[in-house]
């Protein structure tokens, strides 16, 4: 109840108290006494995701429901999303790597000093346990994003899953591929659905739910680690640890470089809306819809 509380007690702190107590302990006592007492020094686990949707049970249930219908029919899943923005060039990078001696870095990560500032877009194949990062040099915006998943299809899901006329998307609700923007579900109708006559379902998850999409501890996770601790000098270094991230499930990643330039703030007006053909599903339509090909028997 004192102001002790809001003081930082390190070891060689608690034995100098100790010690003007009468009580002698050096700072390995302290800690073993801690110990026993069953403290440890731990760090902020991040658990709480805010206020409790009340239809997040029914979006996990029916987001499983497609994913176990499309894993049933062999069709592909691709859970996709945006990883942090990073900085390229001489800059520090989180974590340690087996070294004789440490990378000397920039002591400031100033934007001007950068070659890049690049948002890696990743998609993760569910089915095929295998990854694929697009390095956009532009902004991450909802038409990066559906090029993104276009490119994907283009390059390899059309090859790998021949004849599918259908594609599940697993996305966050948020960013640039979430439920709000008006921009994604138009490009996925052209660059998707229009372009290559595809039915593509997008599922999003629930606010606040985001750790529970595959791509984020399936593809990102093993990328951070891969990559910890190395400075992302050079675009050929990005992308080579990109390539090079894998996993004993197998996992293995493909990546390229894409300096197509994205305007920000682009508005989509509800006239262009309606000629989309979205159906958005009866359980949480606002998560959860389908898009046609325009044309397309279908559509109603």
């Amino acid at each position: 109840m004192s102001e002790a509380l809001y003081v930082r007690r390190s070891l060689q702190y608690l034995s100098d108290q100790l010690a003007q107590r009468g009580h002698t302990a050096c700072p390995t006592t302290v800690a073993a006494l801690l110990e026993d007492q069953g403290y440890r020094l731990r760090v902020n686990v991040k658990r709480l995701t805010g206020p409790y949707h009340p239809d997040r049970d029914r979006q996990f249930h029916h987001l499983g429901m497609w994913v176990d219908l499309f894993r049933e029919e062999g069709w592909p899943i691709l859970s996709i999303d945006s990883k942090k923005k990073e900085l390229v060039g001489n800059f520090a990078n989180a974590g340690a790597a087996w070294l004789h001696e440490p990378y000397q870095v920039n002591a400031h990560d100033f934007l001007s000093d950068a070659q890049y500032r690049v948002a890696p877009y990743g998609l993760y194949d569910v089915l095929a346990n295998q990854g694929h990062v697009i390095v956009g040099t532009s902004s991450d915006t909802p038409r990066f994003a559906a090029e993104a998943v276009a490119r994907w299809w283009a390059r390899i899901g059309s090859h790998r899953y021949r004849g599918a006329g259908a594609l599940l998307l697993l996305a966050d609700g948020g960013g640039s591929n979430g439920y709000r923007p008006r921009l994604w579900k138009k490009s996925v109708q052209e660059l998707l659905a229009d372009r290559y006559d595809l039915v593509v379902t997008v599922c999003h998850y629930p606010t606040g739910a985001s750790k529970w999409n595959p791509v984020e501890h399936r593809l990102f996770g093993p990328i951070s680690t891969n990559w910890a601790g190395v400075p992302l000098r050079s675009p050929a270094v990005v992308l080579g640890l990109l390539r090079g991230t894998m996993s004993a499930t197998g996992l293995r990643v493909s990546a390229e470089w894409w300096e197509r330039p994205y305007a920000r703030g682009v508005k989509v007006p509800a006239a262009e809306m309606r000629d989309l053909h979205i159906q958005p599903h009866e359980v949480c339509p606002q998560w959860n819809y389908t898009i046609t090909p325009r044309g397309s028997e279908q559509w109603n």
